[in-house]
């Protein structure tokens, strides 16, 4: 894994996607939020980026986009989101695609949101061609079958009519149903075994069967594992602090990359540590 400060690297000029996953941003971690804008600088000075990838969880929780949406215009210049919009839509006007997956956090993002930057929501799982090799592309979540009882809740929770039902909700009463379902959450995940929270081999095994490698976030471990059936298993980082009782605290994210020479054909992906000083 390659190490930099910046995705301005000593190959700029042949970054050509970016991938990131498990961000988590929130009006109360203004440091990440920073740290994002950060990447998108970046990326706005990548003079071939294509693509940008945002694989889950983008946000801590996501009530819906009328949360947003419904704001008078006032409310919207001084809201946090707004910032994090314009430099998209600096970015999609750039020319790079803007293409963002559902996580476990945000599932209730929709197209509405999105198309105020010109982003588009994409399904898992998604199919990437990196050079000659076929990526597997999901948030990772569902490849967590051993935890029973979350893949039962996922299944009920991510329902057409469930999604009807909490953005027919207000909005205090929706923000109370996703305080106590992370309350539930946190104290359920006290008393699990930590491989239950990660993924099964075998669910790994059978999703990448027609593709050459996978590539997923959510777990929060990142690393390059090899699965039972000789498929490369890339695991994107969350966005995190370190160093946070310094004087200059940073964040620090594990987010991939695919570079290729300018006019080849040939591309590889790997996976790179972003760190930035807030």
């Amino acid at each position: 894994m390659q190490t930099f400060n910046h995705l301005i690297t000593t190959r700029p000029h042949d970054v050509r996607q970016v991938l990131i996953s498990d961000l988590h941003l929130s009006l109360d971690e203004p440091a990440l939020v920073q740290a994002f804008l950060a990447l998108l600088d970046d990326c706005l000075a990548l003079p071939n980026l294509k693509r940008l990838f945002i694989l889950g969880d983008w946000f801590e929780v996501w009530l819906g986009d009328d949360v947003y949406l419904s704001l008078a215009d006032d409310d919207r210049q001084a809201h946090w989101l707004t910032p994090l919009i314009n430099k998209l839509k600096q970015l999609r006007i750039k020319g790079c695609e803007i293409l963002v997956m559902h996580g476990n956090r945000d599932f209730l993002l929709d197209r509405g949101f999105l198309n105020l930057f010109g982003g588009e929501l994409i399904d898992e799982p998604y199919s990437l061609d990196v050079g000659k090799q076929s990526y597997r592309l999901e948030h990772g979540d569902a490849l967590c079958s051993d935890d029973k009882k979350y893949q039962w809740f996922r299944k009920v929770i991510r329902h057409r009519l469930s999604k009807w039902y909490l953005l027919n909700k207000s909005l205090s009463r929706r923000l109370a149903i996703a305080d106590n379902i992370r309350a539930k959450s946190k104290l359920n995940n006290r008393t699990k075994d930590a491989y239950i929270m990660d993924v099964n081999e075998q669910s790994v095994a059978q999703a990448v069967t027609d593709n050459d490698a996978l590539l997923h976030g959510h777990t929060h471990r990142p690393n390059v594992h090899k699965t039972i059936n000789g498929k490369t298993r890339y695991v994107l980082g969350d966005w995190r602090h370190i160093d946070n009782e310094t004087r200059l605290p940073k964040v620090s994210a594990v987010i991939g990359a695919v570079v290729a020479e300018a006019h080849s054909a040939e591309a590889e992906f790997s996976l790179v540590e972003f760190v930035y000083s807030v």
